[in-house]
């Protein structure tokens, strides 16, 4: 059976901030991400093609957003971040491999975020300045007044500790 137009719209309203995030994880504009959602919505409504189920919408969904915002970055040259078209192609060559590799990606990416949102908040300051600003560690160093070696152990033992969580949390959806 396949999802009706109302079903396809309620799949994609109920995981807007994931295909959003997605989005933005190539263009990093907020704005972009948001209109790449739309565009991917309004695709998704009006395309010939049939969506089975929500495994597939989702996974079309995260590809098209990806895509899209690959598409965006290329009409946006003279402001992106000078990514060449060689790299972008290689990207989206590994979104669609991470994609296709089924369930356990959307899984691992679902129980990241949960362990994000658990950490305190200066973990999320760290993480931010190094992963969502784009600086390295002898400038967040310097930013927040603390030695690099001391930078170096913090990523660290964050890396590890999200990594023990994602396990963890993983192993329980397995178990249940």
């Amino acid at each position: 059976m396949q999802l009706d137009e109302h079903q396809i719209l309620k799949h994609l309203m109920e995981n807007r901030v994931r295909i959003s995030a997605a989005a933005w994880l190539v263009v990093k504009d907020a704005h972009a991400a948001e209109d790449i959602f739309q565009n991917v919505a309004l695709k998704a409504i009006t395309r010939k093609v049939e969506f089975q189920a929500r495994p597939a919408l989702m996974s079309w969904a995260f590809i098209t957003a990806r895509r899209e915002g690959i598409d965006w970055l290329r009409r946006h040259r003279r402001m992106s971040t000078g990514l060449d078209d060689e790299l972008m192609d290689l990207m989206d060559l590994e979104w669609s491999r991470a994609s296709s590799s089924g369930p356990q990606v959307g899984a691992r990416m679902e129980a990241l975020s949960t362990c994000l949102e658990s950490l305190p908040e200066k973990s999320k300051n760290l993480l931010n300045l190094r992963y969502h600003d784009g600086y390295n560690c002898i400038e967040i160093a310097k930013r927040i007044g603390i030695d690099l070696n001391a930078v170096y152990k913090r990523l660290s033992r964050l890396h590890q500790g999200l990594r023990h969580c994602i396990d963890h949390k993983i192993e329980k959806v397995h178990s249940a």
